[in-house]
């Protein structure tokens, strides 16, 4: 096959070639331009006659390793932490309004507009809280930022209802998780010091946080009435305002997990009698 070119390079000259794809190669019939007459032959002969691409040869060892990565991909990807109802992740909190699990990854584009409008910066895209299926799905991380009591604007802007949009009084009573009090951590109860920041910020009309006053020995061997915390699971919403204005900075002493959330009646702490340890 022959092909006759005639290219305009910018030199006095006109460049003639002719491109021989059944030889090896083009031959000059009047050269100028050097390096850059021989590049454009090699792009211009690739253009018209591109190489055969390489034939993909896998043994019987490869093939059996490619399948069974693909399989074991395909799989690990279905793996979600709740496992038959039985397991659930601590940390899977999702905003209120949130439907249940499978329906909410099923609904959930990722587009990120709930973490946009949060105004307290609590809600995050998900690392594998929520296993391999829940990538960059929002849950909330409360040392960073906690559900505004006065706030329902993740299900105002959610473009799927993953999030559904609740009025504000309604919202104002779903549970997104509860707390708890690291007894080992906590001020009042590890080292016979009142504090009563949690008690304080937690917003809930009658308060989910209350305290008990008790009598402890000090370390100088004295007495001393400090008031120790304790949280209502009957009133407390999750909203993780304690965990996030607590004064241990680098563990909190009080913490927020999805137990107890309104949209999954398995992950409870109580039965519907007030017994603990609901299934």
């Amino acid at each position: 096959m022959l092909l006759l070119l005639e290219l305009p390079i910018g030199l006095p000259t006109r460049l003639h070639c002719v491109l021989d794809f059944a030889g090896e190669g083009p031959r000059h019939r009047k050269g100028a331009g050097g390096e850059m007459s021989n590049f454009l032959f090699d792009w211009v002969k690739r253009f018209v006659k591109p190489n055969k691409p390489e034939r993909l040869n896998l043994g019987r060892r490869g093939l059996l390793l490619a399948g069974g990565a693909g399989i074991g991909i395909n799989l690990l990807g279905r793996v979600a932490p709740e496992g038959e109802g039985q397991n659930f992740s601590p940390n899977l909190i999702r905003p209120p309004g949130s439907v249940p699990e499978p329906e909410f990854l099923e609904k959930c584009v990722r587009c990120g507009e709930c973490m946009k409008v949060c105004p307290t910066n609590a809600i995050q895209p998900a690392m594998l809280e929520g296993g391999l299926p829940g990538m960059w799905t929002p849950v909330l991380k409360m040392n960073l930022g906690y559900c505004e009591y006065e706030c329902s604007l993740c299900g105002q802007v959610c473009p799927t209802q993953a999030i559904k949009l609740t009025p504000l009084e309604e919202k104002q009573k779903i549970r997104i998780g509860t707390a708890f009090f690291d007894r080992n951590r906590c001020l009042p109860w590890a080292s016979s010091r009142t504090c009563i920041v949690c008690e304080e910020h937690c917003p809930t009309p009658k308060k989910a946080i209350w305290f008990e006053e008790v009598s402890v020995r000090t370390p100088d061997g004295g007495n001393s009435t400090v008031k120790q915390p304790r949280v209502n699971l009957d009133i407390c919403t999750g909203c993780g305002i304690c965990q996030n204005k607590c004064p241990i900075a680098d563990q909190r002493e009080v913490y927020v997990t999805s137990v107890g959330e309104t949209r999954n009646p398995r992950n409870q702490v109580l039965l519907s009698s007030g017994n603990v340890f609901g299934n």
